[in-house]
């Protein structure tokens, strides 16, 4: 009897373990994509043409020959991702899981191929609420309604493109979502006086902030937020006066502040879906958009030396459609997209830090079909995307006014031709 009571308090506690574990478990997901395609002319881009924004302005040689009207063909497989989805027991009274995903994207050109960190967060669930903390879509990519692009740039430039360090607490209300986020950068970060980082926002001190509010019915999805964000371009303003050794340095904690809303619906039925996204934004470098910051003053002390730089944001104008067919094997699928530079609040005197300064404009309509076959999937897709530049005046010259407003433009087109096969698993 003893020997039995015995055997019954060792394998007691072992059942009780092995009941726990069972509650832990990773399920990995994720597809083998290819991509095929050809563009008419050169274009900025990342990763070999891969993630494509709009085309190059005209480069004009000697003879007045644009050396950027060159075609160009590649085939990639870096958007290949891997995505472990985790499980584990209830936290107070919350249930948890995890996510890690990953691509073969690289963090820059030269790692092209390099296995690259997408998402990396813990979620804890309530019944009326949540919180996320980890590596996630900045809350301007709204999961829940996003271009159905086969391009991997998902409608970029003209929807809010970036993945965070963030804190996300979700409250809700039956049908209704308050959503509220602190956000950093790693990735996407904006740019400045030493090119693109994530100093300057880890230098403002104040995270970037944003709430949201979602109604999320059957059928319909409606929601609308605010985004702020604030940047210290500089931790001091160097001077160098000619024959001397050394630069004059003066401290200076200025910063430039931005303010985005956005909002957008989405409508689906059986036999189609129907996404509507707009934005008016500032400072959207960020967010692989058009726009940034500029330096709007220049300040000199009484003895003439360079002693403080202000600066003013740059404002952007944003919208874009999708529509597609809900087919499981056939989908057809429309996108479209406008993005506007509507300039900065202050007078520009110095260096500008926006992507795209010197576009007026530029729009895309991109159709697609999709044929799924199981795990299979083969995609082609066009998208023709024009960015409208700014002219130059051999009296004038460029046309561009002292706001950053484009007062005279040209557009620039360019044909992407794509195919995109995938394998899910």
């Amino acid at each position: 009897m003893k020997k039995t009571h015995l055997i019954f308090c060792l394998l007691f506690p072992l059942a009780l373990f092995a009941q726990e574990e069972k509650k832990f478990g990773i399920k990995f997901h994720g597809f083998v994509k290819s991509d095929i395609f050809f563009d008419s002319r050169q274009t900025a881009d990342a990763r070999e043409g891969h993630f494509l924004l709009y085309p190059k302005n005209e480069d004009l040689d000697f003879n007045g020959a644009d050396i950027n009207a060159v075609s160009k063909f590649n085939m990639l497989s870096i958007q290949t991702r891997l995505k472990g989805v985790i499980s584990g027991p209830d936290v107070w009274g919350a249930k948890t899981s995890g996510l890690i995903e990953g691509a073969f994207f690289g963090n820059i050109g030269t790692d092209i191929n390099g296995f690259r960190l997408r998402h990396a967060f813990i979620k804890l669930s309530w019944e009326k609420s949540e919180l996320l903390a980890g590596q996630y879509w900045h809350p301007m990519f709204v999961t829940s309604c996003f271009p159905g692009t086969v391009s991997f740039n998902t409608g970029t430039p003209f929807q809010p493109f970036a993945r965070n360090p963030q804190i996300r607490f979700t409250k809700k209300f039956g049908k209704l979502n308050l959503i509220g986020t602190i956000l950093e950068q790693v990735d996407f970060v904006d740019n400045g006086p030493q090119g693109p980082s994530r100093k300057y926002l880890v230098n403002a001190s104040v995270p970037e902030l944003n709430l949201r509010v979602e109604y999320k019915g059957e059928n319909l999805l409606v929601g609308a937020g605010a985004n702020y964000k604030s940047l210290m371009p500089r931790l001091s303003v160097n001077y160098t006066i000619m024959d001397e050794p050394e630069e004059i340095k003066f401290k200076t904690n200025e910063k430039v502040s931005g303010t985005s809303f956005f909002g957008y619906a989405k409508y689906k039925s059986e036999p189609v879906t129907i996404k509507l996204y707009a934005v008016q934004g500032q400072m959207m470098f960020g967010m692989t958009n058009i726009g940034g910051y500029a330096e709007s003053k220049i300040i000199y002390n009484e003895a003439g030396l360079l002693s403080n730089i202000e600066y003013t944001p740059v404002s952007t104008m944003s919208l874009w459609t999708d529509i597609h067919t809900n087919g499981k094997t056939w989908q057809l699928g429309l996108f479209a997209g406008y993005s506007k530079n509507q300039g900065a609040n202050d007078t520009i005197v110095g260096d500008n830090y926006s992507r795209g300064s010197n576009i007026d404009f530029a729009y895309r309509v991109s159709p697609r079909v999709i044929y799924n076959n199981g795990k299979f999937r083969v995609a082609p897709e066009i998208e023709y995307t024009v960015a409208a530049y700014a002219t130059t005046d051999k009296d004038t010259g460029i046309n561009i006014d002292a706001k950053g407003l484009i007062t005279e433009s040209k557009e620039i087109g360019n044909f992407r031709f794509l195919i995109g096969v995938y394998y899910f698993f």
